[in-house]
């Protein structure tokens, strides 16, 4: 980006993440940023390098850079701003993620979501407690009478995976 006069400081969130802080080594489709909004020329470029990609041979799509996960910037514990951790630093791009306790909450929440995430949870390999800490504020992230019951088992089975009795 710095060859087109540009640069980019965000936080990010979701496997990318992962594999940035050396958690896992799987591939990811996308980099989930959660804050700030995407600039219009950075998106741009962005679109550009994934058309460049794509001639090279590359399964890139055009959003590969995306604020997917913007709206949970709402909902994360208060103060997560200030327990971000920087993973990446470039000439023109810097890159954070949030603190591991709200970091966790993203991956089980996206767990008890999705179904998706469990290798990404197992590599981030929480113990007791921090599952124990995490449940209160996951169970209240949907309206829906049966979440909780469900958010539990999720947990509790994650946990079984690692060891732990929840």
């Amino acid at each position: 980006m710095s060859v087109l006069g540009l640069s980019f400081e965000a936080v990010v969130i979701g496997g990318s993440a992962l594999v940035l802080m050396g958690l896992t080594q799987r591939g990811t489709r996308d980099v989930d940023v959660l804050v700030p909004a995407l600039p219009e020329s950075i998106a741009a470029a962005a679109c550009d390098f994934a058309r460049q990609q794509r001639q090279n041979g590359d399964e890139l799509n055009d959003d590969w850079l995306n604020n997917g996960p913007i709206q949970l910037g709402d909902i994360l514990p208060e103060g997560w701003q200030d327990r971000v951790e920087r993973i990446f630093e470039g000439v023109a791009l810097i890159l954070s993620t949030l603190g591991r306790p709200d970091l966790l909450k993203t991956k089980l929440f996206a767990l008890c979501d999705r179904g998706t995430d469990m290798q990404d949870c197992i590599a981030l390999a929480p113990s007791a407690e921090e599952l124990a800490e995490c449940l209160p504020w996951l169970e209240l992230q949907d309206g829906n009478e049966r979440w909780p019951d469900h958010v539990r088992a999720t947990i509790s089975g994650l946990g079984r995976r690692l060891g732990h009795a929840i």
